[in-house]
C-alpha cells in the first residue's frame, strides 16, 4: 500500500496542481487554495469548477509541521459541523476526526515550540473547505465528504513528500508523517465510498481529475 501511496501521490501531484515533486526539488509549502477568474473559493460545488488544489510543497520539517497545523484547525473546524448530521456513520465521523486532529496539533505545536524556538509558525493559510455552518441534512453530508476527500488527499501528498525526501529530521516527525499519510488515506476512501453509497457520486471521475487517480 505504501508503494501505492507513494506513486499516487506523484500521479496526483502531475494531474491536480501541476506541481513537479521530483526529490531533491524542494521548495517551500505555498498553499494557494482553489481558484477561478483570479479568486480564492472554497473546492467545490456538486461538480469541479475551481481548476486546481493548492499547491502541494514541502520544503523542510518545520515547513510540514506548521502547515500541517493550520491544516489540521480547517478539518477540525469542519468536522466539529458533523454533529449535525442525521447519519450516525458522518458524526461518527467528525467525532473521529476532532478528536485525532485535536490531539495532533497540540502534538506538533509542542514540537515548533521545543525544537523551534522563537520562529514564528504562522501560515498563510487559504481555506480548502467551503463555510457548512448553514448546511443541513444532505446538503451538509455531501458537501463536506466532497470538500474533506481533497482536504486528506493534501495531508497525504505532503506527508508522503516529506518522508520521500528525507526531510524529517526527527523520528517523531517521520512516524507521525507516516501515520498522518496511511490514517487519511483510509479515511478517503471511505468518504469515497459514503459518497457513491448515498449520493452516486464518485469524487475520482469528478471534472479535473482527469479520469480518477491510481493509488
Amino acid at each position: 500500500m505504501i508503494a501505492g501511496i507513494a506513486a499516487g501521490s506523484v500521479l496526483a501531484t502531475a494531474a491536480v496542481t501541476g506541481v513537479a515533486v521530483a526529490a531533491g526539488n524542494a521548495q517551500p509549502p505555498r498553499v494557494t487554495g482553489w481558484h477561478q477568474n483570479g479568486q480564492n473559493y472554497g473546492p467545490m460545488n456538486d461538480m469541479w469548477p475551481m481548476g486546481r488544489m493548492h499547491d502541494i510543497r514541502v520544503g523542510s520539517e518545520f515547513d510540514y509541521l506548521a502547515e500541517m497545523v493550520a491544516h489540521h484547525q480547517e478539518a477540525v473546524a469542519a468536522a466539529g459541523q458533523l454533529q449535525r448530521s442525521s447519519r450516525a456513520e458522518m458524526r461518527a465521523l467528525g467525532a473521529s476526526i476532532v478528536k485525532t486532529q485535536s490531539a495532533e496539533i497540540a502534538t506538533m505545536k509542542k514540537w515548533l515550540a521545543a525544537w523551534y524556538p522563537g520562529r514564528s509558525a504562522a501560515v498563510d493559510y487559504q481555506p480548502m473547505m467551503r463555510d457548512l455552518s448553514k448546511l443541513s441534512g444532505d446538503a451538509l453530508d455531501k458537501a463536506f465528504l466532497q470538500d474533506m476527500i481533497p482536504h486528506h488527499m493534501v495531508a497525504v501528498m505532503m506527508s508522503q513528500q516529506l518522508l520521500m525526501r528525507g526531510q524529517a529530521e526527527h523520528q517523531e516527525v517521520r512516524a507521525f508523517a507516516a501515520s498522518v499519510r496511511d490514517t487519511q488515506h483510509t479515511e478517503m476512501f471511505q468518504m469515497q465510498q459514503y459518497l457513491s453509497d448515498w449520493f452516486g457520486t464518485n469524487w475520482w471521475n469528478m471534472p479535473g481529475m482527469r479520469g480518477g487517480m491510481s493509488w
